[in-house]
């Protein structure tokens, strides 16, 4: 039987169109482009709600709702939202979207990022209330922390605060860059690197390479040989990616099946998660 391997598309991210002029803003153009590369083969779809007058991100759990049940009515995959990535926040503002859409039940993975970094001179701050709050509603309400790991240190801490709070196992997202110059670049002595921290500090967690400013697919077959699994999207990409999202899910999808694995549905991923 062939492996399985996870594919997700991170369709937007916070960046504006200034820097990836292709990505969704609008509500019902974020749907029909996860809807696409759902029916491409990514069982998980990453989005960012944006306010579509200022084409700013816009961290509302109404929004987030309307695409996540426009997607799912669709397709089955799994959709989850993000966090504020700045400003004035209370751990329970930052996750107030979050928490609203646990409460009805359409969440199912959300942002958890167990550290700080500096990227391109702004402090991504996630303080220790904001992780263990975060924690906290994941053990509550039983979705999913997804651990964007940008640098080792993450790892380690987030893996002993998921313990101490009882939530369920994180999926560690391994951050490169060739943009920016947080953590590694996409190379295989870095994987290696994670994966062996992976191994001493949670070991049997899920992980997957994924990134900003960053081309992983280079990278993509070996984490598929490696029951790893991809993120890919123009979340991700490299500024001004002449690539839309469909074709980077496309993309990735030809380099897994090379790797001799095969696309996991949504609902391999959802078992998968639950048996943790």
């Amino acid at each position: 039987m062939a492996k399985r391997t996870w594919l997700e598309v991170a369709l937007n991210g916070p960046w504006g169109r200034e820097r990836q002029p292709g990505i969704p803003v609008r509500v019902e153009d974020i749907v029909e482009q996860g809807v696409a590369c759902a029916r491409e083969g990514a069982a998980i779809v990453h989005v960012h709600a944006y306010d579509e007058a200022s084409g700013r991100q816009r961290d509302d759990a109404d929004i987030y709702a309307r695409i996540i049940e426009g997607i799912r009515a669709q397709v089955d995959c799994i959709v989850y939202p993000t966090i504020p990535f700045g400003g004035e926040h209370t751990p329970h503002s930052r996750f107030s979207a979050v928490e609203g859409l646990a409460r009805r039940g359409l969440l199912e993975c959300a942002v958890v990022d167990p550290g700080s970094v500096n990227i391109d001179g702004f402090v991504y701050l996630n303080p220790d209330e904001h992780i263990r709050h975060g924690l906290e509603l994941a053990a509550h309400y039983r979705f999913t922390p997804g651990y964007a790991i940008y640098e080792p240190g993450f790892l380690r801490l987030g893996a002993r605060l998921a313990r101490e709070a009882a939530a369920p196992l994180p999926i560690y997202r391994f951050m490169f860059s060739q943009g920016f110059e947080f953590g590694f670049p996409p190379a295989e002595y870095a994987l290696e690197a994670y994966l062996r921290l992976l191994a001493d500090a949670a070991p049997g967690s899920p992980w997957m390479i994924a990134g900003l400013a960053v081309d992983v697919l280079p990278l993509a077959g070996t984490a598929a040989a490696r029951d790893g699994h991809v993120r890919v999207g123009l979340e991700d990409a490299p500024f001004g990616s002449p690539l839309s999202n469909l074709q980077w899910v496309q993309a990735a999808g030809r380099e897994i099946r090379a790797a001799g694995s095969e696309l996991a549905s949504a609902a391999e991923v959802r078992r998968a998660l639950s048996s943790n």
